[in-house]
């Protein structure tokens, strides 16, 4: 086979993947969705059977819904809010800029579009170490998902990085937040706290081990 011939084929690869939009040649998929049924859960009863966590790209999750760390704008911006927007694709945007904003602690949904999860769940954490706003953001997006009988939510690490939450006290507000609001609504099946940083897990896997056996 000549080089010619096998770089047309090549090309011809890359342009097909069954997981990017169909026909317009941008192979902007990185790697496969990831089915929850893939994701180990703390355990096989109670809570544990409820909660996992995953460090990873949330935009690769196949959830009812994930949660985006969003700006008041709800408009993209960096961070997890650019990469869900850049995932979805350009009809997200369109979705948002009908929703005229959304508060701190506030939630608010839209679809996925070309992403694995079926909804995002816009929600604004504050900025600083607000406990009350921080947990506001936690408890009203479960509270969209709850309402919109979703069964299965990923969340982001809320306000942290350039809001300047201490990663520690947000992660066990949201973890305290999390298992409240699952000891009463037994509708919601699955919450993923996804992390992306090895500092992140670290956190997780300590307060959660804490904090369910309490």
């Amino acid at each position: 086979m000549s080089n010619r011939m096998f770089f047309f084929i090549f090309i011809i690869a890359l342009s097909t993947c069954q997981h990017c939009p169909a026909g317009n040649g941008d192979h902007s998929c990185k790697e496969m969705p990831v089915e929850i049924n893939s994701i180990a859960r703390l355990g096989a009863t109670g809570l544990r059977n409820r909660i996992a966590l995953w460090q990873g790209d949330i935009t690769r999750l196949k959830v009812d819904a994930i949660v985006n760390a969003a700006n008041k704008s709800l408009l993209g911006g960096g961070g997890v809010d650019g990469a869900i927007h850049r995932a979805a694709g350009p009809e997200l945007l369109k979705e948002c800029k009908k929703l005229n904003g959304c508060q701190t602690g506030e939630a608010k949904i839209t679809g996925g579009y070309r992403l694995p999860a079926k909804h995002v769940i816009h929600t604004v954490g504050p900025m600083g170490e607000k406990e009350l706003l921080l947990a506001d953001a936690y408890r009203n997006s479960l509270t969209v998902a709850y309402n919109e009988e979703l069964s299965s939510i990923a969340f982001p690490c809320i306000s942290t990085g350039v809001y300047g939450y201490p990663n520690e006290p947000a992660a066990r507000l949201a973890i305290r937040t999390v298992m409240d609001f699952l000891g009463e609504h037994e509708e919601i099946s699955l919450v993923i706290f996804c992390v992306f940083l090895d500092k992140d897990l670290a956190i997780y896997e300590d307060f959660l081990e804490q904090m369910i056996n309490e």
